[in-house]
């Protein structure tokens, strides 16, 4: 009898009380809502990652996560029966509320899969669409909205490949040159930019028909976008180098009114005089004109044949042939800052994607200079 009264006083004294219960309640939908915030945030990277041409894993049996106004707990729930206190109807929830704030675990899982891709491109990823109607290319080319398109093309304004075209609906291929009124259209991309710290035996081209390597076999898992290098580097030139898809970016960063500021490392084959080096800040006269340069130093108290100097003209192999007009033979020449970004952190042969902050600022870099000169 005093066995059996144990027995149930035990029941009663382990049994969850309703404040427990709350409480577990409450921590499974915090889970819940966890879940669904991390599942979300995944798609909404899965979205910028093709936008910006990476490729990205299929979702699994190729099913999408249903809207959660979409959600029942059908599939959880026997028919007929209410789910217990306690108990989740469903993993996700049919009223929750999200925030677009990335949770650290999303942000791991987001990255992880964004690696993951890199070096997946299939050669049928270069190309960015097969066939695309000729209005919708007129509106992603950013001209109008497709019906303002359609109009244009029916009022005989456009041209593909010189010819002129009257279907709205006529399909574009993706080496098809379109014209407007004459002028050529460029679908807008969706703009990509990488450091590079170059390497030796690397030219700065798309293409070579020497087949020598190029700069753009080293990133060439970077992206499905067609880049370009920004400027160029020697092919036994080392350093900073950036190369995008954005044109109007590349033009700004090589036009001389924006003198955007570079600085080298130059190892010569002996000591450079004292009176050279004022020579180099003073300007020397090359065979395609004036040049000094805006600063020159020793990089070190007791080699003066390693020379730091900065400059912002663009002119071709501008750092060698100074040093080579003084009697100096180049033995290696590094690019350790451009634009105000260097290499640190980034190792040869190695790259990585520009932040949006340094984007930012190489599109207002130097802005005051081009005011000054349109005046």
């Amino acid at each position: 009898m005093n066995q059996k009264r144990s027995d149930n006083f035990d029941k009663f004294s382990n049994k969850k009380k309703g404040s427990a219960v709350k409480e577990e309640y409450r921590q499974e939908k915090k889970k819940a809502k966890i879940e669904m915030r991390a599942a979300g945030e995944a798609m909404r990277q899965r979205k910028k990652d093709k936008e910006r041409g990476i490729p990205v894993e299929p979702l699994g049996n190729n099913k999408r996560i249903p809207p959660a106004s979409k959600r029942t707990t059908t599939s959880y729930v026997k028919k007929g029966e209410a789910p217990k206190y306690g108990e989740l109807a469903s993993p996700f929830p049919a009223k929750s509320k999200f925030t677009n704030k990335r949770t650290p675990a999303s942000m791991d899982k987001a990255d992880e899969k964004r690696t993951a891709s890199i070096g997946k491109v299939s050669a049928a990823d270069d190309t960015p669409f097969e066939q695309m109607p000729l209005n919708k290319y007129i509106a992603h080319a950013g001209i109008s909205g497709r019906r303002e398109a359609a109009e244009l093309v029916k009022a005989g304004h456009v041209a593909v490949n010189g010819d002129t075209v009257l279907e709205p609906g006529y399909k574009v291929k993706y080496k098809d040159v379109v014209r407007l009124k004459g002028k050529v259209l460029q679908l807008q991309v969706t703009p990509v930019y990488i450091l590079l710290n170059k390497p030796k035996d690397y030219i700065c081209t798309a293409n070579d028909p020497e087949g020598r390597k190029t700069v753009l076999d080293i990133i060439k898992n970077a992206t499905t976008q067609r880049m370009f290098p920004v400027g160029r580097l020697d092919r036994n030139t080392t350093g900073v180098l950036i190369l995008t898809n954005d044109g109007d970016l590349a033009q700004k960063l090589t036009h001389p009114s924006y003198e955007i500021k570079k600085i080298y490392e130059v190892t010569l084959d002996k000591p450079v005089t004292k009176a050279d080096m004022e020579s180099i800040a003073a300007g020397v006269e090359l065979e395609d004109g004036f040049i000094a340069a805006d600063a020159v130093s020793y990089l070190s108290n007791t080699s003066k044949n390693v020379i730091g100097i900065e400059i912002h003209s663009g002119r071709n192999r501008i750092v060698r042939r100074i040093f080579e007009h003084l009697g100096y033979d180049v033995r290696h020449l590094d690019r350790v800052m451009f634009a105000n970004l260097t290499k640190k952190n980034v190792d040869r042969g190695k790259w990585r994607f520009l932040a949006e902050k340094e984007v930012r600022l190489l599109k207002f870099l130097n802005k005051s200079f081009t005011r000054k000169s349109s005046k």
